[in-house]
């Protein structure tokens, strides 16, 4: 594993959405921290608040709460009833994408974030850098929908919105150097300079291949490969898509 530790790019701006961002992702995984020390709790605000495939294309609030105390009580042999309401997709599509399942989870998406962002942002300007990491998520969240639409599993956390970012940075910024780290052994390893086209693409091949290999498993949970797979392309189209506006910088 290739794990990035910063990039030979500049910044021409100081990346203020970006900070935010990061800001809120923390705030908000710390908010579940405190909810997560009840696990009844936890369950109850990710599913209100994640964003569920089948709740956008059809199921109801009742219907997806009463699967999953169903699967608790073939799983854990008890009865619990869930306080929770699934709000609507318009919804959740927005709050899943400040979530995250778990401390890894939140630090691997903010590591990517912070290095890679603020140079898209530069290129934007703060307005359109806003406007054009919510497209993503939205495009991201829309892909796995379409993988597996009848999923009652939540969906959390802003990799879809930053594999956008990561999108638009390989193809505006292909030379530029990605300094990576490859251990061998626990800290031991070596760094690397790699061109953003090369990292980034083979990230976006690892995503690919993942994903390609869950079509037709009855996946339970895990990496959403698809949200991965339609924020990366999301973000390369509306890159050129806003490129073609011609819009000042914001």
């Amino acid at each position: 594993m290739l794990i990035p530790l910063r990039d030979e790019n500049p910044r021409v701006i100081i990346p203020k959405v970006t900070y935010a961002i990061v800001a809120l992702n923390v705030v908000v995984f710390l908010l579940q921290m405190g909810v997560g020390s009840d696990p009844k709790s936890d369950l109850e605000f990710t599913l209100s608040y994640g964003l569920i495939p089948a709740a956008a294309t059809g199921a109801t609030s009742e219907e997806i709460v009463g699967s999953r105390e169903e699967d608790i009580y073939k799983q854990y042999g008890k009865r619990v009833k869930l306080d929770a309401t699934v709000h609507s997709p318009l919804i959740t599509i927005f709050t899943s994408m400040f979530m995250h399942g778990g401390f890894m989870h939140i630090l691997w998406n903010m590591v990517f974030i912070w290095i890679f962002a603020d140079n898209i942002e530069g290129l934007f300007g703060h307005t359109r850098f806003l406007i054009f990491y919510l497209i993503c998520g939205i495009g991201a969240a829309i892909a796995q929908i379409i993988s597996d639409p009848s999923s009652f599993i939540p969906m959390v956390g802003a990799s879809g919105a930053i594999a956008g970012v990561l999108g638009a940075y390989m193809v505006s910024f292909p030379k530029a150097k990605v300094i990576a780290f490859l251990p061998f052994f626990f800290w031991w390893g070596m760094t690397m300079r790699i061109p953003a086209l090369f990292y980034l693409g083979f990230w976006f091949l690892i995503q690919l291949t993942n994903g390609l290999g869950t079509i037709g498993l009855d996946t339970t949970g895990g990496v959403a490969w698809f949200a991965h797979i339609g924020g990366f392309i999301t973000g390369i189209g509306a890159l050129y898509f806003m490129k073609a506006l011609n819009i000042r910088r914001i």
